[in-house]
């Protein structure tokens, strides 16, 4: 949530900016601003609305300046306005702010300015802390670097935050705690951004700033400190991996169905090098050193929030089928708070798209802290997950770019296919058992062409439904979390109300809302057949409206269903795979046909980097 762009160098740098601002609309905002530095002074703009607003609100002189900074915001304290749009400043004018997280500490701060009679002119704790900034300034007489750094010292929460003075206008700061923040280094010029996107037009070096650090960067030269201890610490220079291309639309009318129809290249990206067919050999490098301890483990926890969820519950079945060891899957934002039976005999594996979900790294801390082994399954390189874990796999998905995450959800679950693959394999379990697994997994990426390849004919299902209200979703076994899956993704960029249910507990409530009026989608496969056909005759004779993904061929099903979409079968490890791409373009034709933002749904944000 939330987007930061910063640069310094002889480019113009409201164009860098903008142009920053528009890549990182997908993380989801509600207002747009940017601040230079000028002959004068600092020059500010800023409104409610999309970045193309702000872009037309720029007049034609406005931010000529080689040094500037910009945002795009996603409302936490204070409603969406012009008023609240980043950045902020201080009261002299001195100090320009933007700011992604939470100050919870603010309203203390707040009272300490309010003595001092300095008064906020925002509903927003950004204002509080650049407010706070340029107290401190004026009272302690440090220089522009010390006194943000003490200013931080003081500040309790999550901050990712980019700074301006105009006393020292050759110098950017940033930092971060809990909310991720890096550096990109070109020719004679930096940037500093919220994630890469921003900046691989320019460069594809880039520095991570780690949690508590603070960078000073100037046209020439740049450093990296610790805030605690005023401390230098060496960085190391990483490069950025994808290409611009693949942060574009290529073609597609929306990132969301791009990513879609990428799903046979990402799940090729991800057992590719990974699985030797002429042995039927799984190798992870990444939990290579680590095979032992998490079998040696006397449980496993899951934890992760959103669609990641869903794919570690999925996770949490092959586990437990494979490997015969107690599995829980935990939200991450429920784990960190309540008391849990957590020490050095669990493995912690934490599932996170970006690898920076603010819950998901709290998960991690506190699961470290009671001598956890952490595992994480992180699809961004070089993020705060794949950075705090003991050890991890990348799912090699590429950039998502989408709010709603389709390509993330069956890359992580071909991960966890492959985890309990290795695992499975070191502990001895017969290869009668994982080798037809294997067989399929190698096979994934032609059936997903194929399930593609007939992706179209969901739109006359998506016509005849899209005045609705509610949806019901219901699954058995492995395909419980792809109806949960399926669920999400219709609420989340249709705006249609859905449930997803285990079938067998649709007697047990659900089944009151069934009328004329309900579509009921069922997942049907082969493992519990017979029982799933049960809950669709109690659907049918109640008049509710059939909505059949199956991997299953006969009559009996299309004589039961309105509507029948048909995928390959593979193993039922890999079936919700299969399962879940019609679920995904059912959501996607609904929203489209409703005229919702697809890729950018209301309210919310591709990355939850604040609780």
């Amino acid at each position: 949530m939330c987007g930061i762009v910063g640069y310094i160098g002889d480019k113009t740098a409201k164009e860098v900016i903008i142009k920053g601002l528009k890549r990182l609309e997908y993380r989801g905002y509600d207002s747009a601003g940017i601040s230079t530095i000028t002959s004068d002074g600092i020059n500010t703009t800023k409104t409610k609305g999309k970045v193309s607003k702000l872009e037309s609100a720029i007049q034609k002189d406005d931010h000529q300046g080689g040094v500037g900074i910009g945002h795009t915001r996603w409302a936490t304290h204070g409603a969406p306005s012009d008023k609240n749009a980043h950045p902020h400043s201080d009261a002299s004018g001195k100090f320009t702010l933007v700011h992604n997280g939470i100050i919870e500490n603010y309203t203390v701060l707040k009272q300490l300015l309010a003595d001092n009679q300095i008064h906020c002119e925002t509903d927003t704790d950004t204002e509080v802390l650049v407010q706070f900034i340029g107290y401190l300034y004026e009272r302690e007489k440090l220089s522009f670097a010390d006194t943000v750094r003490l200013a931080l010292t003081e500040v309790v929460g999550a901050y990712g935050i980019v700074v301006l003075c105009a006393d020292e206008p050759d110098t950017i700061i940033a930092a971060r705690l809990g909310s991720p923040l890096l550096l990109g280094i070109g020719e004679n010029e930096y940037f500093v951004a919220s994630d890469s996107s921003p900046i691989i037009e320019y460069t594809r070096n880039i520095v991570f700033l780690d949690e508590g650090e603070m960078a000073i960067i100037q046209p020439d030269l740049y450093k990296v400190i610790n805030i605690k201890e005023n401390l230098i610490v060496p960085k190391d220079v990483e490069e950025i991996k994808y290409n611009l291309e693949e942060i574009e639309k290529g073609g597609y009318d929306h990132f969301m169905l791009k990513e879609i129809n990428e799903q046979a290249v990402t799940i090729a990206e991800a057992i590719r090098g990974r699985v030797n067919a002429e042995n039927n050999q799984v190798m992870l490098g990444g939990i290579y050193d680590w095979v032992q301890q998490i079998l040696d483990a006397n449980h496993i926890i899951i934890t992760a929030c959103g669609t990641s969820w869903h794919a570690s519950l999925i996770g949490s079945y092959i586990l437990e089928e494979l490997l015969q060891v107690p599995v829980k899957v935990e939200y991450a934002s429920e784990f960190r708070y309540r008391e849990t039976a957590v020490n050095g005999d669990t493995v912690v594996i934490c599932v996170s798209q970006s690898g920076e979900t603010a819950d998901t790294l709290a998960a991690i801390k506190k699961a470290k802290e009671k001598g956890a082994l952490t595992l994480g399954i992180v699809n961004a390189v070089g993020s705060s997950i794949a950075r705090e874990t003991h050890c991890g796999v990348y799912i090699h998905a590429g950039p998502e770019i989408g709010v709603a995450s389709t390509k993330a959800f069956t890359a992580q679950v071909t991960i966890f296919n492959l985890i309990g693959l290795l695992l499975s394999e070191k502990k001895g379990v017969d290869a009668a058992v994982l080798n037809p697994i294997i067989t399929d997994l190698i096979r994934l990426p032609d059936l997903i062409t194929r399930v593609l390849h007939d992706g179209n004919s969901i739109i006359p299902l998506t016509e005849d439904f899209m005045n609705v209200g509610n949806f019901l979703y219901l699954g058995r076994g492995y395909q419980f979390p792809v109806a949960l899956e399926g669920a999400l993704k219709l609420k989340e960029i249709s705006y249609i109300h859905a449930e997803g249910y285990p079938a067998a507990e649709m007697k047990h409530g659900p089944i009151a809302l069934i009328d004329e009026d309900m579509p009921v989608v069922f997942i049907v496969t082969e493992k519990g057949y017979d029982k799933i056909v049960s809950n669709i005759q109690e659907v049918k004779a109640r008049g509710g409206k059939i909505i059949i993904i199956t991997s299953e061929t006969n009559k009996e099903l299309e004589n039961f269903s309105d509507h029948i979409i048909q995928v390959p079968k593979v193993n039922h490890c890999l079936q919700p795979i299969l399962t879940t791409i019609p679920l995904q373009l059912l959501a996607y034709h609904m929203a489209v046909l409703k005229g919702c933002d697809v890729d950018m749904p209301r309210n919310l944000a591709k990355s939850v980097t604040v609780e």
